[in-house]
């Protein structure tokens, strides 16, 4: 089928997209930009002066979150919210958030072209700390907004040492301003966001967007292990209590339990290790690793939490371990509004694409959204369906479609 002219401009859309990916650039393509840093700062600056040429009042909140707001005909109507996030891995690429973020600029930018106005006011955010490698907690942005913060977020240190309250600080942010930021119950009408699939599904079906189900539920655990450290030539191997061990065993028995319907969508990682005290001769005495386990059924999930706190009990018993469980996240599967997939299918078919739905593994700023409001997702298609990392790439084209439907379906949604 042919597509339809676009209404967005394209060539504005992805030289952005390059021009921002200058900022924290690592090596050729890749990018590290991470949250509440000089550099996420240096790409709010950008991105805001962005904001402003597409006719939004600009501000950064007490929660790091930047956001651009478009006064509707009816200011008192719940708004329609757009975005995602600038942050990144610490080794990763240039569209993962950003491509959300700026396509939602577009939109805005194309209906200001446009000389629309529309009946609620629209938003587009870019979200503090989605990523959630440097305080090893994420969703910090779109958490805040709806009063979700955990009890010690604020006390999470980074790798070197520094708390995130002290960064929103150096940041201009205010953590006892935080109730100035949040959004009362009701105020949000919906949120629409773009992002890249991260994820095989378009690519290998060549097609260039999808339409989201809805979001995988994940759960995060900080586990911490103990035992007794040793000289590595001279304890004999049965009288070890070795940290390393037990942590080794825990990620196979991970490995075992996810896979056990190699048809479900469940996934299982160990992504993060710290060993204490870190010497090539000295017997590991702690370990402190996280678990990463997500799937769509939240029944699966919850009875393989189980096994795996059977197998972690197990485990510690026979290398004469202790251990603790920190739970970091812990969310339901969130699935998108029907009405809304069914304005993304109309609008799609009228661009002459016809779409597939598909389920998110990856979570994102939606899933905390989806808590407040109805959501929408649209993903586009990335070569290989790589992500994390700096050979992450989404051809022009498909991200001009992306932005384009993002644009026709914010068009319908904005209206009373």
């Amino acid at each position: 089928m042919k597509v339809q002219e676009l209404k967005i401009n394209s060539e504005r859309l992805n030289g952005r997209l390059n021009e921002l990916s200058k900022i924290g650039k690592i090596g050729d393509t890749g990018v590290c930009r991470p949250a509440l840093s000089s550099v996420e700062k240096e790409a709010f600056e950008l991105v805001g002066s962005w904001m402003e040429e597409a006719g939004l009042t600009v501000r950064i909140d007490h929660f790091g979150n930047l956001i651009g707001h478009m006064e509707g005909k009816d200011p008192q109507a719940p708004l329609l919210m757009m975005g995602s996030h600038l942050d990144s891995q610490p080794y990763g690429g240039r569209y993962d958030g950003p491509a959300g973020v700026l396509s939602a600029i577009e939109a805005v930018a194309t209906l200001k072209e446009q000389g629309i106005k529309p009946d609620r006011s629209i938003e587009v955010v870019s979200f503090c700390d989605e990523e959630g490698w440097r305080f090893n907690r994420g969703l910090f942005g779109s958490r805040g907004i709806l009063g979700k913060l955990d009890e010690g977020d604020l006390q999470r240190k980074d790798q070197d040492g520094v708390t995130r309250e002290d960064a929103l600080r150096d940041f201009g942010c205010d953590p006892k301003k935080f109730q100035e930021s949040q959004y009362k119950s009701g105020s949000i009408h919906a949120f629409l966001e773009l992002h890249i699939e991260q994820g095989p599904v378009l690519d290998k079906g060549n097609l260039p967007l999808g339409i989201v189900s809805g979001i995988s539920g994940p759960l995060w655990w900080t586990v911490k292990l103990k035992g007794f450290a040793g000289h590595a030539g001279s304890v004999p191997m049965a009288m070890r209590q070795d940290a390393i061990l037990g942590m080794s065993e825990i990620s196979l028995a991970l490995n075992r339990i996810v896979r056990q319907d190699e048809n479900a969508p469940t996934v299982g990682t160990v992504g993060h290790v710290q060993v204490f005290p870190n010497s090539r001769n000295i017997i590991a005495e702690e370990v402190t690793f996280t678990i990463d386990l997500r799937d769509i059924d939240q029944n699966r999930r919850d009875a393989y939490e189980k096994q795996l706190r059977q197998e972690i009990r197990t485990i510690c018993e026979k290398y004469k371990l202790s251990y603790e469980i920190q739970e970091d996240t812990n969310s339901e599967p969130r699935y998108c509004a029907d009405w809304i997939k069914e304005i993304m299918h109309g609008e799609s078919k009228q661009m002459g694409l016809e779409l597939p739905e598909l389920m998110s593994g990856p979570f994102h700023d939606a899933l905390m959204l989806s808590y407040a409001c109805d959501y929408g997702m649209i993903f586009v298609r990335c070569k290989d369906g790589i992500s994390h990392n700096p050979a992450e790439f989404s051809s022009p084209e498909d991200l001009a479609l992306g932005a384009e439907l993002l644009y026709r379906t914010m068009n319908k949604m904005m209206i009373i």
